[in-house]
């Protein structure tokens, strides 16, 4: 990340936002462990008790888990404490015991060996995933690797219990486990030299309300102990030794964000709506069905999106209709009167193949392969189970459903015959369901957005998924570090696509709702405001500060502003625009 010297003794580092606030203290630093080991050939006699030995220390490691769980489950509660689930089904999972077992023995390597060359096959698997949040699934699966390498040495103890007084943590990686250790040791804040904004330790140490910057790739090198740092976690930047000025600066910010924060919690039952009353639904994204608390405790109306590929993480087969039964319910319910959004499996082939689906190769490029509704159409067993959980549920509940990575008519007609199938099946069977479920597309290719007005004539809604739609539009892996500066929401391509898709849906009459990540920049929500969207669907906490800027912002000034910004032929012009505050 870029390096900017702004004083003779400063240096500020730009990283990724991981967790918002401002921390300032004294640097701590957590040194990277050595966690090298010799490989070892084993005579026959020993394989019986190398395998102990690497049973031993997977059950130490689950020990550490659980505690980290229990941690987890008291201070933030259930949501939270299923990301710590996700470690110990990894270290149930086949991969670490089947796998490094069958290389124990039949190779006759020691368990620190074959529990590398395991990993380092994990790795290369996600490393090929399409999806971005599976592909950064890799580090959980990394973490438990280490702490079972840890144990395997006789190196649990962590440095962390080191720490005296409050400061900022600086280290290469932090895992869950350490992160919730910060609680406990009065942390300011934390930097990491890696890590991604959707991250478990990112996550947690937005649960605790610890300000955190990530991915700043060399700052433990530029950092000494007892150095003072400023985390910023709302720009992703780190201060080394800033000057009187900053600080004051600083402190000042961090007194304002908190006032500003008992602010933003009395909008919480308010609508999200302009001055001029042009009502807009303010929904959340989530994953499981303990997440459902955190969005109504934000004052979020319904689910615009609700991710169910976390019901195929970390097992060893498919989840069952039953499984996906349960989990519907249970976001149907408690989220009346507000209605819920399921996608339907938006995963790659390869996950698949891994839960013993068999006729599916490894692809050269699985961001443009076999994933979301290709591989339903493929599979269609997968899928049918899927939507007869999610009609069967829906009499719980208001439910939608919604399909992803359409790219054709063909496809969507292909879904829906495959959904009115699965309906006259439940008919002769008397199981009841909302016959009148809403049916939506997710807009996430060019494709897609080309023929909005053709798809939306044979829908209910169409929801933009603008991480996908800007990738493949702009032709940029935005977790690629040679082009990621390239990914912008605001590049007049991308632009044009989404008034576009939202003019096509009016004008079949249909809503439009927006779930990626831009929906919930506040940078964004004027202009979106001003295109005319009807939903904008964040993560939970994002809810607040969006729900202000919408009852801030006067509809007719925002499509002045959209208009204008649409009318434009360069990019730094767009840019200068928004930043200038005209309205």
């Amino acid at each position: 990340m870029a390096t900017e010297p702004t004083h003779s003794q400063s240096i500020v580092v730009r990283g990724i936002a991981a967790s918002p606030g401002i921390g300032i203290g004294k640097a701590f630093i957590v040194k990277e462990e050595s966690l090298s080991y010799v490989f070892r050939s084993l005579a026959k006699d020993e394989i019986k008790k190398e395998i102990h030995r690497f049973r031993q220390a997977i059950a130490k490691t689950r020990a550490d888990v659980l505690e980290t769980r229990e941690k987890v489950l008291k201070v933030l509660g259930k949501s939270h404490a299923a990301l710590i689930d996700a470690h110990l089904l990894i270290l149930e999972d086949a991969l670490f015991s089947k796998d490094i077992e069958k290389k124990i023995t039949q190779e006759m390597m020691n368990a620190e060996a074959a529990l590398v060359a395991v990993l380092d096959g994990v790795g290369r698997m996600f490393d090929q995933l399409g999806d971005e949040y599976f592909r950064q699934r890799k580090d959980d699966v990394t973490d438990i690797g280490k702490r079972v390498m840890r144990h395997l040495l006789g190196h649990a103890g962590s440095q962390l219990s080191e720490l005296t007084s409050r400061s900022i943590v600086v280290a290469h990686d932090l895992s869950p486990s350490d992160t919730m250790r910060l609680r406990d040791d009065l942390v300011e804040g934390f930097a990491t030299d890696i890590g991604g904004r959707t991250s478990h330790t990112a996550i947690l140490a937005q649960g605790l309300e610890i300000p955190a910057v990530v991915g700043l790739r060399e700052l433990v090198a530029q950092v000494k102990a007892g150095d003072t740092l400023i985390v910023d976690g709302n720009e992703g930047l780190i201060v080394i030794n800033p000057t009187p000025e900053m600080l004051e600066n600083y402190r000042k910010v961090h007194e304002i964000q908190l006032a500003d924060s008992r602010q933003l919690e009395k909008l919480k039952d308010l609508p999200a709506q302009t001055p001029d009353g042009r009502r807009l639904v303010l929904a959340s994204n989530i994953e499981t069905p303990e997440e459902v608390k955190t969005a109504l405790g934000h004052g979020a109306e319904g689910i615009g999106l609700y991710r169910t590929e976390f019901l195929y993480i970390g097992r060893n087969s498919l989840p069952t209709e039953e499984d996906h039964y349960q989990k519907y319910c249970a976001v149907a319910r408690q989220m009346l009167p507000y209605s819920v959004i399921i996608r339907t499996i938006d995963l790659g082939g390869d996950k698949l193949a891994n839960l013993g689906v068999t006729g599916l190769n490894n692809e050269q490029n699985p961001f443009l392969g076999l994933r979301g509704i290709r591989l339903c159409l493929r599979y269609q067993n997968i899928f049918k189970e899927q939507l007869r959980a999610i009609l069967r549920a829906s009499v719980e509940g208001k439910l939608k459903i919604m399909y992803p990575m359409i790219t054709s008519v063909e496809e969507l007609r292909q879904a829906n015959a495959i959904l009115a199938d699965v309906q006259q099946e439940l008919r002769s069977k008397a199981i009841p369901f909302d016959a009148n479920v809403e049916i939506g597309v997710m807009i996430e290719t060019p494709s897609a957005a080309v023929i909005a007005d053709l798809l939306a004539r044979e829908v209910d809604y169409v929801s933009l998924g603008t991480n996908d739609l800007i990738q493949y539009t702009l032709a940029v892996d935005r977790v690629n570090e040679n082009v990621a500066s390239l990914y912008n929401p605001l590049h007049i391509g991308v632009l044009r696509l989404i008034h576009m898709v939202i003019e096509a849906a009016h004008k079949a009459e249909k809503w439009v709702g927006m779930c990626g990540e831009m929906a919930g920049d506040p940078t964004f929500t004027k202009i979106l405001i001003g295109m005319g969207l009807d939903e904008l669907s964040v993560p939970p906490a994002a809810v607040p500060r969006i729900k202000r800027l919408i009852r801030q912002t006067v509809y007719s000034d925002a499509q002045k502003l959209a208009q204008e910004i649409l009318q434009m032929t360069e990019q730094d012009a767009v840019q200068k625009r928004l930043a200038t505050p005209k309205i």
